[in-house]
């Protein structure tokens, strides 16, 4: 069973990376001997992200580069300060939520917190601990970033998931039409590939228009579907079944004869389906169907 981060306790994030009170501690006292230096931190660290193209894209004013450059060493005096407990978690979930606003790549916030790694443990690093506690605070830093890492990347993954998934439903419902184009008749165009996730959203959004307008005949046209496949068959049957349970006569229209060919030859019970070759044999029977009469006007 798959863990879910936002789930679990500080206690909990913290025996995950395997941090105890000892680990905090050596951290604390790297941080003596690195914070003097912070400022020195931000020049290179700065220095550095000026000739990447992503950040580029991101710090684009003075004022928007010198507000991170404040905000990441609040970061860091926070992270040497080594108090874990819930702000702290809060605090590293707010990163993964701005990353994912600012659109920020996780590759690129892995390569700055390896640079930053180098910078606070190698290159600003004063050699005052002994070599045995240089080592033993060493160890307990990577445990901390890869604690910070594992926060903000599942909030960012998450966040951007999400934004993904409602993009994609809007981007459904948009290629969803289901229009009612006279009293008692509707009409779905399907265009694309039907597969098991868009057939059940298909189904969900007739349904709901079905029972929203009370309609009695609801023609779904087809002649835009890509491919029609033994799975795609089941779905258009599964649908037309649904809608005849909410006593709405189901009709399929668009079907080609390579079409035709397909689902006889994968076997399927084509009586199940009122189907037609066209649109507008479709409408005809729809309006049949609500006891309507068409009469072709001639002009004169």
């Amino acid at each position: 069973m798959q863990t879910d981060i936002r789930d679990m306790t500080v206690d909990g994030l913290l025996q995950m990376h395997d941090l105890v009170s000892e680990d905090l501690a050596a951290v604390r006292k790297l941080g003596a001997c690195v914070l003097p230096r912070l400022n020195e931190y931000g020049e290179l660290f700065y220095r550095w992200i000026a000739d990447l193209p992503e950040y580029q894209i991101v710090f684009t004013s003075p004022e928007i580069t010198a507000h991170a450059r404040a905000e990441q060493l609040q970061y860091w005096r926070r992270t040497f300060a080594a108090e874990v407990d819930d702000r702290y978690v809060a605090e590293r979930r707010h990163v993964g939520a701005t990353h994912a606003r600012i659109g920020l790549s996780l590759p690129s916030y892995f390569a700055a917190m390896n640079y930053s790694f180098v910078l606070l443990t190698k290159t600003l690093y004063d050699g005052q601990l002994s070599n045995a506690d240089y080592l033993v605070a060493l160890q307990a830093f990577t445990k901390l970033m890869h604690f910070d890492i594992t926060i903000v990347a599942d909030t960012y993954s998450r966040l951007i998931n999400e934004r993904i998934a409602k993009q994609s439903q809007a981007l459904l419902e948009m290629s969803t039409p289901v229009t009612q184009i006279w009293e008692d008749i509707l009409m779905l165009p399907v265009v694309g590939i039907i597969d098991s996730r868009r057939a059940q959203d298909l189904m969900l959004t007739v349904l709901k228009r079905i029972s929203q307008t009370r309609a009695k005949v609801f023609i779904m046209d087809i002649s835009g579907v890509a491919v029609v496949d033994s799975g795609v068959a089941n779905h258009l049957i599964k649908i037309t079944k649904s809608t005849g349970l909410m006593g709405c006569t189901s009709l399929v229209s668009g079907i080609s004869p390579e079409i035709a060919q397909t689902m006889v030859n994968l076997g399927f019970d084509v009586s199940e389906i009122s189907t037609s070759a066209t649109l507008h044999d479709a409408l005809e029977r729809a309006f049949r169907v609500i006891g309507r009469t068409v009469t072709e006007i001639s002009r004169s």
